[in-house]
């Protein structure tokens, strides 16, 4: 059993509701290229950051976005679905049912944040989250809090099931999502390595909501600061967002084609 029909399997015996879209819940061909949720960060009445120019991180992470679907597509291994594809807002909680309703192999939400009140306003730089309730340091803690302000939702909602058996369950299944989501960080981080300016300790963790599916691996990206005028500049530059789309989708590729999804058809990531 591969590591995602074991998740499915886990999630089924803890009893988490799937709460699946009808054509999610149709019978699916046994071979079916990975689907991929990129997820852009805010939008509609949520700008999120605005840089000292006047950018909204709305609209970075949306062209971001996009272009990474167009590089994800145009490498023909994966699938791709966005939880929003125009300036609209979409809840948190939302976010993250999406890529539960698609069975999603990825969740890659997409960012552009500003340093908060009190940090160094020299803050700049690109950098990858995975989820802990334990925040790496005190700008992820500050950051996480930050986005989760986007709106209330938080936590799963589990049925009445035996309480010990969802916790082992849960935890398994957890533990398992944990070490995907850390693998495609540790890709991601190697992928923007010396060609990207990075924040100190690029790979962090902090307990932000839309990282919080047990079932589906997710990352969060920081494509820079948007406090810092040089990030501004570069993020509303389209041919940086190519090279940053780029470097997201060749650790993508190369999670997709390792062991994670054997049990669907993948493509070898180039070399």
């Amino acid at each position: 059993m591969n590591d995602m029909h074991r998740r499915a399997w886990l999630a089924a015996m803890a009893g988490l509701a799937w709460s699946a879209s009808p054509a999610a819940a149709q019978r699916r061909p046994a071979a079916r290229l990975p689907v991929v949720v990129l997820d852009p960060g805010h939008g509609g009445a949520d700008p999120g950051a605005i840089g000292p120019g006047g950018t909204q991180e709305k609209r970075i992470t949306l062209a971001l976005a996009i272009e990474l679907r167009r590089q994800l597509l145009a490498g023909g291994r994966c699938r791709v679905v966005l939880t929003r594809g125009r300036d609209v807002f979409v809840p948190l909680g939302r976010r993250v049912q999406v890529a539960r309703d698609q069975e999603a192999a990825l969740l890659v939400s997409l960012h552009a944040d500003a340093a908060p009140p009190g940090q160094a306003s020299g803050l700049r730089g690109a950098s990858v989250y995975t989820l802990s309730e334990d925040a790496s340091d005190a700008l992820a803690a500050a950051l996480a809090r930050r986005e989760n302000l986007a709106d209330r939702a938080g936590g799963l909602r589990l049925p009445s099931v035996s309480p010990e058996v969802q916790r082992i369950l849960l935890s398994l299944m957890r533990q398992e999502t944990h070490a995907a989501s850390t693998r495609v960080a540790r890709l991601a981080v190697n992928a923007l390595e010396g060609d990207f300016q990075l924040l100190n300790q690029p790979h962090r963790r902090a307990g932000f909501v839309v990282l919080k599916a047990p079932d589906v691996p997710a990352v969060l990206v920081e494509g820079g600061f948007l406090s810092h005028p040089r990030d501004e500049a570069l993020l509303n530059t389209p041919a940086h967002r190519v090279r940053l789309a780029r470097a997201l989708a060749g650790a993508v590729n190369r999670y997709l084609a390792g062991p994670r999804v054997a049990g669907v058809e993948t493509l070898a990531a180039p070399v």
